[in-house]
């Protein structure tokens, strides 16, 4: 077999992959609620179409033949074999007709939250979700290699090497820091003032605001676009096309602003990998914790930075037409910093952020390691909330039915935010040694800061694993401390704690 007959296949694939691609997005922004179940028959025919090619009688042909070989494959060729090869002994076992019914029903799934979501009750999407726990649980033992538990396997289909023994120390880490800061703040920090916040900013002042600072940082909108949707997503077609999302809230102009310049970062990772790599499953991200890595820059990092923000304030005053003009800067900004606990995710501030992340994560690990009941869930949710942030969801849109994550079979995903969390705060160490950061945010011209990501990390799509990434870029391994000495300077600032 020659290397270009085995690239056709997987260009083949990857253009099923595309179309599949476009009707999630389609089924995320405009489809009607009532073609859900012609929507769901199409993206089940199509995924089994490309499942069956990904594991089918051609791959295994080009298989078999550069096992002994690879001396005719390029280097680009080399490395989407070794990809193609991980993939196939991942999923060649699984019955190609069990995966095809499984995507059919993550399109129930999620047409099921959106309808739990509008009645604020776990009960309307409990059946879907336990169809998906049941699908994923037979499908485990195909998926399972060396990890030692159930949960370790569904971790690895998003952060290669990653297990519930090393997340454990990690998150504990995380915690005592977090929970030590907090402590800090409540005995001796000055709350800022943030009554402002909710004054009226229309949609369209949000939306000319923030699609400008996403063109600064790197965003560029003839490659991508932005439209509404109940849960800001990224998808990407390929690196020409990849999509952002948002919700907008007329009295929470900060929830748009921060959640586009976060989808952002998502769409410049994917904008920026080597057109090498096109059609082929090396054209993405490295894995969901480096995705995260490179959307929380933008969003907590660069959005938490002082000097960026007062380079942004007037023509964020411009784009509100007067609402904050009697707003001094500095109030402005540690408004944007005030740390409280919150029920939601994705409004939380970027101290507690972590907690609702390890919240989900042992959750999880209950589900699959200690066979929790479904019924069991939303309580033990609430009382997580209790136990980790002093406040308790008064019904399941403010709990357990907010993310879509389970809807669409991402278990074990939810991780991934807090390990992006970290390795941006330990990129944004390392970039430091090499840029003035500050004065680069300061200043008119952001593409330093993008070029270098890019160097370090986008550019290499797929092809690299993430812990050799995180160690190219910033010559160690994974390192929490960076997060919690990051968080504390910042909110150290902002509520004026002198140590």
């Amino acid at each position: 077999m020659k290397e270009q007959e085995f690239l056709q296949e997987i260009k083949e694939i990857e253009l099923l992959n595309q179309a599949l691609g476009l009707l999630e997005w389609d089924s995320q922004t405009g489809m009607p609620e009532a073609s859900s179940g012609f929507r769901g028959e199409a993206v089940g025919y199509l995924s089994g179409m490309s499942f069956e090619r990904s594991v089918g009688p051609k791959v295994q042909e080009a298989l078999a033949y550069f096992d002994t070989h690879t001396s005719e494959l390029s280097e680009v060729g080399l490395a989407i074999y070794k990809k193609i090869k991980e993939e196939y002994e991942l999923n060649h076992s699984i019955p190609a007709e069990r995966m095809q019914v499984y995507n059919t029903a993550l399109t129930n799934a999620h047409t099921a939250w959106l309808q739990a979501r509008k009645a604020k009750d776990f009960a309307k999407m409990k059946n879907e979700i336990q169809t998906i726990i049941d699908f994923l649980k037979e499908f485990i033992p195909y998926w399972k290699k060396e990890e030692a538990t159930n949960y370790d396997v569904l971790l690895n289909q998003y952060e290669p090497g990653l297990t519930v023994e090393k997340l454990d120390q990690i998150f504990d880490q995380v915690k005592t820091g977090i929970m030590a800061i907090r402590e800090t703040i409540a005995e001796k920090g000055t709350v800022p003032r943030t009554d402002f916040l909710s004054r009226r900013v229309t949609k369209e002042q949000q939306r000319k605001f923030v699609t400008g600072v996403a063109e600064q940082l790197g965003y560029d909108f003839s490659r991508g676009r932005l439209d509404d949707t109940v849960h800001p997503f990224m998808l990407d077609l390929n690196r020409n096309d990849a999509r952002i999302t948002t919700r907008w809230d007329e009295t929470n102009f900060s929830m748009a602003t921060f959640g586009v310049i976060h989808e952002a970062g998502h769409g410049i990772y994917e904008q920026s990998i080597d057109p090498k790599y096109d059609y082929t499953p090396l054209s993405t991200g490295a894995s969901m914790g480096i995705h995260e890595s490179q959307s929380l820059f933008n969003e907590i990092i660069i959005g938490s930075n002082k000097q960026f923000w007062q380079k942004q304030f007037p023509f964020f005053k411009e784009c509100t037409e007067g609402t904050f003009d009697d707003i001094e800067f500095d109030t402005f900004y540690d408004s944007l910093k005030e740390t409280k606990a919150s029920l939601v995710r994705i409004e939380a501030d970027s101290l507690t952020y972590p907690l609702h992340i390890i919240i989900r994560y042992e959750i999880e690990k209950m589900i699959f390691n200690e066979n929790v009941s479904i019924d069991e869930l939303p309580q033990i949710w609430n009382d997580k909330y209790e136990e980790y942030l002093g406040v308790r969801p008064e019904n399941d849109l403010e709990g357990i039915v907010q993310d879509v994550h389970w809807s669409g079979g991402s278990f074990g995903y939810f991780p991934s935010y807090a390990l992006g969390y970290m390795y941006a705060a330990q990129l944004r160490h390392a970039m430091g040694k090499e840029i003035d950061v500050d004065a680069v945010l300061a200043g008119d011209d952001y593409s330093s800061i993008k070029n270098w990501l890019t160097d370090h990390i986008h550019q290499y799509g797929a092809s690299r694993k993430p812990n050799q990434l995180i160690l190219d870029a910033t010559g160690e391994a994974l390192n929490p401390q960076y997060l919690i000495d990051y968080m504390k300077s910042i909110y150290y600032d902002v509520y004026k704690i002198k140590e």
